[in-house]
């Protein structure tokens, strides 16, 4: 085994240190400029978010003639879901909402979804350089959950938010659709906040295997902004309108 030095490249990841400022950084830029040429968008418009708000998709979007089939089959739908869904687990939770709203139709991709996809890429062409930055912070562990209550428009589910910090950089995010139907924002949030919390768990169990966070051994606070999902965390009354949750 021959040591060669310091990383520099990880699986298209570039890492740069700052050692005067105790800084890392993370960034994919090459990789999103491969990507860009790839879909043949590296001369396109710069986006200013991942997804606009008005954007609304559903499966009523899909082909419905024969030359609406035949265009979008001669459109690598799923390879751009692909190559975008390796940015967002490395090193662009920004982009997570966005990806997980549009990969759901790939087996059935219209010209609606293919424009939030290249909606997606053209955010990426100007934001190809955002790096994921650590150093400066606490080393404490701690999480935001969020939910938007029944954005589905096919099945009126709602989806879930997370994201973890440490020593100032974002260690873990996640954006999906639920799995259940949630009836109020109460709800929603609450199943949001569970799922955060069950990787806190995980992470905080990893973290003590490492021994390096001083903080580890003590609990993960994950916030959270709905008042009612909060004081059901907190106090798990029996409720009519909870009773379906099991603790």
């Amino acid at each position: 085994m021959k040591d060669m030095g310091e990383a520099s490249y990880i699986l298209g990841i570039k890492i740069y240190r700052d050692r005067s400022k105790r800084m890392l950084g993370l960034t994919q830029s090459s990789y999103i400029e491969k990507v860009l040429k790839r879909f043949r968008m590296e001369h396109s418009k710069r986006g200013a978010l991942p997804m606009r708000h008005e954007i609304k998709l559903s499966k009523k979007q899909s082909p419905k003639t024969d030359e609406e089939l035949k265009r979008m089959s001669d459109i690598t739908y799923a390879s751009a879901v692909g190559s975008i869904q390796y940015v967002v687990q490395c090193t662009r939770p920004d982009v997570a909402y966005a990806l997980s709203v549009t990969s759901k139709y790939q087996a059935c991709a219209g010209e609606a979804h293919w424009s939030a996809i290249k909606n997606i890429l053209k955010y990426l062409r100007r934001t190809k350089d955002t790096s994921l930055i650590y150093g400066g912070g606490e080393l404490i562990l701690e999480g935001y959950s969020d939910a938007s209550f029944q954005s589905d428009d096919d099945d009126a589910k709602s989806l879930s938010g997370f994201v973890f910090k440490l020593n100032g950089g974002v260690v873990a995010w996640k954006s999906s659709k639920q799995d259940t139907t949630a009836d109020s924002t109460t709800e929603a949030e609450y199943i949001a906040a569970s799922e955060a919390a069950k990787d806190a768990v995980w992470m905080k169990n990893y973290i003590q295997e490492l021994g390096v966070v001083p903080s580890s051994a003590e609990p993960v606070v994950i916030f959270c902004d709905n008042n009612g999902a909060i004081a059901q965390a907190k106090e798990p009354r029996s409720h009519h309108r909870s009773k379906h949750i099991l603790r």
